[in-house]
């Protein structure tokens, strides 16, 4: 069932559990699993669509790490096999010259046993995958390819932060990113019961936490604020209809709507959104759930240009440092794809 955005799901006792063993290779600056920092060796594969790959494009994009690391985006639809490049002309990805991810598992691995996922990492000169651990991947951004950052990237992963900031990401995966997906595909009432009602409680704890504190953890936007991002950036588009989570939109909810607004118009962040590519891959690949394809037309997006006042409350966007420059036109989200754009 699950040929999803993300690492394939199972069910125990109706209940959807993702499915958490990746290739846990790291790249590191000290090369201690044989894969060392290299600018140009290595080439993300991301797709617009999918939230867990969109963490990752957001990261890179914060720290400026596009000179040294190449990205290639994978079409928003795929077969039960794999993600394709069907974006790129003659369905080929212009770096790897492969027609599939699943070609860069399986030349690794002979028959790669497990989902094709992304984010993925893979070494352009073998074309072999390196690693699709998504979580640890942006981390390692952070704290592995630091002698690549750009000239005032932010400090997503401060060494004072870390047990908190780890502690935030395991509730809002747990609760929140996997909590969508554990509603939208739970085989009994009472399993789609119990995940709404912790999914929305723990929404409501996010809108009193945030009341008062502009940022998840700190006073910077952190790790912490890009994995709940790309849930709630899709959270009205697709999860609230299409994954049954709909006791509330986010525009209901005012402080996490502020919240998500404010981080939509800071730099790095609307500028990755494709509202079409998400919406166009739940739609057509779930199609057990959505067995039409139809897409809706909705929701309206003009909101996420609103003021969101929450630069009254104490921090900055990136700290001591700075925004990123302009987005790579090779990599920009056209404009009819997401017409919310505030510098488009």
């Amino acid at each position: 069932m699950m040929t999803d955005t993300d690492p394939a799901g199972r069910y125990v006792e109706e209940t959807f559990e993702r499915d958490t063993n990746y290739i846990n290779d790291r790249i590191t600056a000290d090369a201690h699993d044989s894969w060392a920092v290299e600018p140009g060796r290595y080439r993300l594969i991301v797709a617009r669509a999918c939230p867990w790959a969109h963490r990752a494009t957001i990261v890179r994009r914060l720290l400026g790490l596009e000179p040294v690391l190449s990205m290639g985006i994978a079409h928003p639809t795929h077969g039960e096999k794999s993600w394709n490049f069907n974006r790129d002309p003659h369905g080929l990805d212009p770096i790897l010259n492969i027609h599939r991810l699943r070609d860069a598992y399986d030349a690794r691995f002979g028959t790669y046993p497990r989902g094709v996922t992304v984010p993925a990492m893979v070494e352009i000169a073998s074309g072999h995958v390196v690693t699709n651990d998504y979580a640890q991947l942006t981390l390692d951004f952070s704290t592995e390819w630091v002698a690549h950052h750009r000239a005032g990237a932010p400090q997503m992963y401060p060494e004072s932060l870390r047990g908190a900031i780890d502690e935030m990401n395991a509730v809002v995966y747990r609760e929140v990113n996997n909590g969508v997906y554990r509603c939208g595909f739970a085989g009994t009432t009472e399993a789609y019961h119990a995940a709404y009602n912790t999914l929305f409680a723990r929404l409501d704890w996010l809108e009193t936490h945030l009341s008062k504190r502009r940022y998840l953890v700190g006073d910077s936007i952190t790790e912490a604020d890009v994995r709940l991002f790309t849930t709630l950036v899709r959270f009205d588009a697709v999860y609230h209809n299409h994954f049954k989570c709909n006791r509330n939109k986010l525009t209901e909810m005012p402080v996490l709507w502020a919240y998500a607004r404010d981080l939509y118009q800071t730099p790095g962040f609307y500028d990755t959104v494709d509202f079409v590519e998400i919406k166009q891959h739940y739609y057509e690949v779930h199609t057990d759930l959505n067995p039409t394809q139809v897409i809706p037309l909705g929701p309206a997006l003009d909101g996420w240009l609103a003021p969101h006042g929450r630069e009254a409350l104490d921090g900055t966007p990136f700290g001591s440092g700075s925004a990123p420059g302009p987005v790579l036109p090779s990599e920009a989200v056209p404009q009819a794809n997401n017409p919310a754009q505030p510098h488009a």
